[in-house]
């Protein structure tokens, strides 16, 4: 099989399974006990929030730990909405319609909660719309999210702008980014400075599942999902994933240490397969600005072909990709976020995603170029019968 899903979850660090192994077994006590085992718990737990806050330029004390990206992206909109409901000083949030469906069923939630909620288009390069968010920002607003990374199309955002334009127009609001498709490809700590809340993923830079965290940066109130215990600083109820975290946290190292070298080796192997792609398929349409996106995504449009039927073809041969998110795959709509960017829906149907990442090889290449061409040629001349 050539796997060409990563941006959806990558394969486990071996450095990641290493960490995790002991706390499954041996050193399974809990972490909020008293005696020599949990202790021993405790101490890898907080040493991989010291490691995890390192990497993503917070402090220890700011660093939540979730059950993943999806959690990681409720707790910071909602919790930062409910706790200026609370305070009663800001009842706005602002999104983009690029987002993460975890980030767009949030915001859903608080307008039906009587919020007022704006969500702004993306322009064809496939960055958020600035002047449409811009227009939307006032002294009321309590939230804005924007992404870092596109999780369909690979579009790096500008944030540093996004940050300027908030705290000019909305003074009150937190920022939050959800930066969970970027560790592979930037510095999250460079590129999230200025966000107040950061929210990552494990499986997605060779992590296990079911496990991410969230920047909580100091003095930004939050009100838990999850209430019942004073973990994770009371905002996060429930006995820690010790195996998981100190997984997280060796698989966030390894990655920063070999970012540079693997961007690299990624970013050529995409460049290659779409060369052989534009040389096979004439018509081949690439979704977004290509010099803004990151290393390992290619979001490309076969027109005339639908998207899920190519898809299903080349699983047939091995070939393994997807349609966008992992979380709409299987989906009759096309996707929210190429409709957002002003592509139609016919073009949005025809539309599918390659993701490369660390565990990505030549043979991948090869062999997707050998398929795809021919399984849309397949595909097309049956339609034209």
């Amino acid at each position: 099989m050539a796997y060409l899903d990563h941006a959806a979850s990558t394969p486990m660090r071996t450095v990641a399974v290493e960490a995790m192994a002991p706390f499954l077994s041996a050193d399974a006590a809990n972490p909020s006990g008293s005696h020599h085992s949990a202790r021993t718990a405790k101490n890898a737990l907080e040493e991989a929030r010291e490691r995890v806050a390192a990497l993503l330029g917070a402090a220890p004390d700011e660093i939540v730990f979730t059950g993943g990206g999806s959690e990681g992206d409720n707790l910071a909109v909602k919790g930062a909405a409910w706790a200026a409901a609370d305070r009663g000083d800001a009842d706005g949030v602002v999104t983009t319609g690029i987002e993460h469906k975890a980030v767009l069923g949030a915001v859903e939630r608080l307008a039906r909660q009587g919020m007022r909620t704006a969500v702004v288009p993306a322009t064809r390069a496939g960055t958020v719309d600035l002047e449409r968010l811009a227009s939307v920002l006032d002294e009321r607003t309590a939230v804005v999210s924007v992404m870092l990374v596109n999780n369909e199309t690979g579009i790096v955002q500008p944030l540093a702008e996004v940050v300027a334009l908030v705290h000019e127009r909305a003074p009150r609001a937190v920022l939050h980014t959800d930066a969970v498709q970027a560790p592979q490809w930037l510095d999250v700590g460079a590129a999230a400075a200025g966000a107040d809340l950061v929210a990552i993923s494990g499986h997605k830079f060779g992590g296990p599942k079911g496990v991410g965290a969230v920047v909580r940066r100091r003095g930004v109130e939050l009100v838990p999902l999850v209430e019942g215990g004073g973990h994770e600083w009371g905002l996060r109820a429930g006995t820690q994933n010790v195996a998981g975290i100190v997984a997280l946290a060796a698989a966030l190292a390894e990655t920063h240490e070999q970012r540079e070298e693997e961007i690299t080796r990624i970013a050529s192997l995409r460049d290659r397969l779409e060369a052989g792609l534009r040389a096979a398929v004439a018509d081949l349409v690439v979704n977004g600005d290509p010099s803004l996106r990151v290393g390992g995504l290619l979001h490309v449009g076969f027109p005339g072909v639908e998207a899920e039927t190519l898809l299903v073809a080349l699983d047939h041969e091995g070939i393994e990709a997807a349609s966008g998110s992992a979380c709409s795959s299987g989906a009759i709509d096309p996707s929210h976020v190429l409709v957002a960017m002003g592509i139609d829906a016919l073009a949005a149907r025809s539309s599918i995603r390659f993701s490369l990442g660390y565990a990505s090889v030549g043979a991948d290449v090869d062999a997707a170029l050998a398929v795809v061409p021919r399984a849309v040629a397949r595909l097309r001349a049956a339609t034209a019968v």
